[in-house]
């Protein structure tokens, strides 16, 4: 009777072990496999516009915005009295200090997505006034 109260212990503790041990073995399978098929590991580092390009973008106030009046970088409503920025290409407009500040660090649109390219940094007509 000893003996089967000790060889039901026995077996249970040891498909207990075997058990978390399979669990552990797929566990470090899983975490070391989904490492190596990271997508955001492949990206190349963010790379924003320079001040002199940034400076370069039409700028507006919030009548002058064609699409929309809320800036998507802070969420916030542009009033009509605000200073804005419009990007070209897509046309889309940001508060002043909202589009300078995301496009030091990103050269794409933040609503969009829409690569802001070199060739589609001109200087505006009123940036052109030296007064």
């Amino acid at each position: 009777m000893l003996l089967s109260i000790f060889l039901a212990l026995l077996l249970s503790c040891a498909g207990a072990s075997a058990v978390f041990t399979v669990y552990l073995c797929l566990l470090w399978h899983a975490t070391s496999r989904a490492a190596d098929s990271n997508p955001f590991s492949k990206l190349p580092p963010l790379t924003g516009l320079s001040p002199s390009d940034i400076e370069k973008l039409p700028k507006t106030n919030g009548h002058g915005l064609v699409l929309g009046s809320e800036c998507a970088v802070c969420l916030d409503k542009i009033e009509p009295t605000d200073a804005a920025r419009l990007l070209p290409g897509c046309n889309h407009g940001f508060h002043l200090q909202c589009a300078d500040a995301w496009l030091s660090k990103h050269s794409v649109c933040p609503l969009c997505r829409s690569k802001i390219e070199p060739e589609l940094v001109r200087r505006s007509p009123e940036n052109d006034n030296p007064c």
